[in-house]
């Protein structure tokens, strides 16, 4: 059983915003502006990236677009330039087609519910840009989130659901207040976690990442980055991880080119145009 009485979401209240008016990050700069596009090209680079290797990104990105309709113009080649190093390129591919989307809108989705809808944005994202853009009380779950909640509320339980956490959420979010509640339990979470508490191996259907080394994430990286520089040829980009991986570089990029990342033609694989 856990305890979720009105005195102890008040408790857990006071002791997030204490923290977050000491201590929180309030010079990250998607904290400074409620533009929805800034945010949403947080959120997406922010996804399994740490905050300070997704800082210099997040600036150069929107001095390259900064806009929605600016994303939405460049070649999606220029876009994978742009975010080569980040990791995880399919969120580019993502975050491009979304941007080509929102150019047709009036108006950028104010609703987690209209926002859910663009390609490629999934529950999470649409819910955080609603919350941070536009201070709409909605729930939100993620890893640092996902700790402090289950630190306070769920110490002895060996596996909790996001509905649990979802449940103790909607109770304790104050209205009207979402922007600044979010970001200081994200705060207070991750202070927790540089604490020693880990306690998202509790969340029920939690996967720890595979070590990079080895990885096809690894390999799709490397290809990525060899054509940055230009095209190749299938036998060059065959061994770029070595001859030992060979069969694994050649399955990247069978998969890179139905995920429509990379292209073949006249007998050479580059970034589309």
């Amino acid at each position: 059983m856990h305890n979720t009485s009105p005195g102890v979401v008040r408790s857990f209240r006071k002791i997030v915003w204490k923290y977050y008016r000491a201590h929180g990050r309030h010079e990250l700069p998607w904290r400074k502006t409620k533009n929805p596009y800034r945010i949403l090209v947080s959120e997406i680079m922010l996804q399994q990236t740490q905050v300070d290797r997704v800082k210099p990104y997040y600036r150069a990105w929107l001095a390259k677009f900064p806009t929605v309709r600016a994303l939405a113009n460049a070649s999606l080649a220029d876009v994978l330039v742009a975010w080569q190093g980040l990791g995880y390129n399919r969120r580019a591919k993502m975050l491009h087609e979304a941007a080509k989307e929102l150019a047709t809108k009036k108006s950028f989705p104010r609703t987690a519910q209209e926002l859910e809808k663009l390609r490629g944005i999934g529950p999470y994202t649409a819910s955080a840009v609603a919350a941070f853009a536009c201070n709409a009380d909605t729930v939100l779950i993620e890893t640092n989130i996902r700790t402090a909640v289950i630190h306070h509320f769920f110490p002895k339980k060996k596996k909790v659901h996001d509905e649990d956490v979802r449940a103790v959420l909607t109770q304790a979010l104050p209205n009207g207040k979402s922007r600044e509640w979010y970001a200081a339990l994200m705060d207070y979470g991750a202070y927790l976690k540089r604490s020693g508490v880990r306690l998202n191996a509790k969340a029920k259907g939690y996967t720890k990442q595979s070590a990079f080394a080895g990885s096809a994430r690894q390999a799709r990286g490397a290809i990525l980055k060899a054509l940055v520089q230009g095209p190749r040829t299938p036998a060059f980009l065959s061994g770029v991880l070595g001859d030992d991986r060979i069969l694994q570089a050649n399955a990247q990029l069978t998969a890179l080119t139905n995920e429509g990342l990379i292209e073949l033609k006249r007998g050479m694989f580059r970034l589309p145009v």
